[in-house]
């Protein structure tokens, strides 16, 4: 029997989100607020230096300015601290990234915590996470909003849908699961210490799958006809050499799942067009504080030029 599945490609859905946010972009610089996102990586980035290049490359293909800064690994915390303090206050600079990892002894959560929620691009500040429990997102964690953005996609109703998380971690797992319970579908998030993790997967309407282990999730764990959202990114060996996957065994779950997403090519592209999505959203916040403080319209430019 043929397989049925649809193929999620998460580049399609992202070239669809640039063609919008690149008039966005462009008339917010015709207002005067130029976009300008910062990225600052400490230490040795190899690992790092994929996201850099593809947020790069997107950012300035809708027309957003990317700034790319390099610290050595024996820069302090105060030191970076500093740093991300003048950039909150440059008018310049709309958003500021924090590269992962960071060297031992730097925290990237007191790094992401200093950031002004203002400037939270990636929405992993306290402030941008704790709205989502309120309901009130401004900019959210860019995976989180990425993966349920893809399963909105296939317009599955979320009223009343039963969704299995897989993976609990405070800027995924968890923000997925608030995010669709504000939409009204019935989450249930699993994790290192649930039982049976089969036995909830399987009695899912939708699968989101974010820990970090290769070929976790197989066919007979799914509903059939199930969406399931990949966003783990793993690499294994192959006799061709490395290549990555996700956190689902692709080839079997296909058989069942009804939409799949693909690894690569699925939550990745969605999540940086959400993050340049954010920077929007970023730029209009400070645009409209900017205005409240001084009472009228001002650019970037004239801010700079004040006494």
């Amino acid at each position: 029997m043929e397989n049925a599945y649809k193929l999620l490609d998460g580049r399609s859905i992202a070239r669809d989100m640039h063609q919008q946010l690149s008039q966005d972009v462009n008339a917010l610089g015709t207002d005067g607020w130029p976009l300008k996102l910062v990225s600052i990586s400490i230490g040795e980035t190899d690992a790092a230096r994929l996201y850099v290049r593809n947020q790069k490359r997107t950012a300035n293909k809708i027309g957003i300015g990317f700034e790319e800064r390099d610290y050595p690994s024996d820069t302090s915390e105060s030191e970076l601290l500093g740093i991300i303090q003048g950039l909150n206050t440059d008018p310049r600079v709309t958003g500021i990234i924090i590269q992962r990892p960071t060297p031992e002894g730097v925290s990237v959560r007191r790094l992401q915590r200093s950031i002004h929620p203002f400037k939270d691009v990636e929405g992993m500040h306290p402030s941008n996470i704790g709205s989502i429990v309120y309901e009130a997102p401004k900019m959210g964690p860019c995976t989180a909003v990425a993966a349920v953005h893809l399963l909105k996609s296939t317009n599955t109703p979320l009223q009343g849908l039963e969704v299995t998380v897989i993976g609990h971690s405070a800027i995924v797992g968890k923000p997925i699961a608030f995010l669709l319970m504000a939409e009204g579908a019935t989450v249930t998030v699993c994790h290192h210490e649930t039982r049976n993790l089969a036995m909830h997967s399987r009695a899912a309407d939708a699968v989101f799958v974010a820990v970090g282990k290769a070929g976790l999730v197989t066919g007979d764990m799914l509903k059939p006809g199930a969406v399931l959202i990949d966003i783990g990114i793993n690499q294994i060996d192959t006799p061709h050499g490395p290549a990555f996957v996700g956190d689902a065994d692709f080839d079997s779950c296909a058989e069942t799942a009804g939409w799949i997403t693909p690894v690569p090519g699925g939550v990745g592209p969605v999540t940086v067009a959400t993050l340049l999505r954010n920077a929007v959203t970023a730029a209009q916040l400070q645009r409209d504080h900017y205005a409240s403080e001084f009472g009228t319209s001002h650019s970037v430019y004239s801010l700079l030029n004040r006494p």
